[in-house]
């Protein structure tokens, strides 16, 4: 999986996941827990993760859905 998104804006971040979703693309957000321990001082941001072969797809439809600030540099 590669990440393509990495914040600590739960509206943004449940959007992301909810536009994926609606475009058949599964996600996994890692840290969920991890920045809700820490008490939301903005330590550890959420990452959304999605698998390499829907990236370019997963990229597109954030964008589209007005998330492309929110996106991080691909790594290719």
């Amino acid at each position: 999986m590669i990440e393509i998104l990495r914040t600590n804006d739960a509206v943004a971040l449940s959007l992301a996941e909810a536009l994926l979703q609606s475009a058949g693309i599964d996600c996994f957000v890692a840290d969920r827990h991890m920045s809700a321990v820490e008490g939301s001082i903005g330590a550890f941001q959420r990452r959304l993760l999605v698998d390499r072969d829907v990236e370019i797809k997963a990229r597109r439809t954030l964008t589209e859905g007005g998330l492309g600030p929110y996106l991080r540099e691909s790594p290719v």
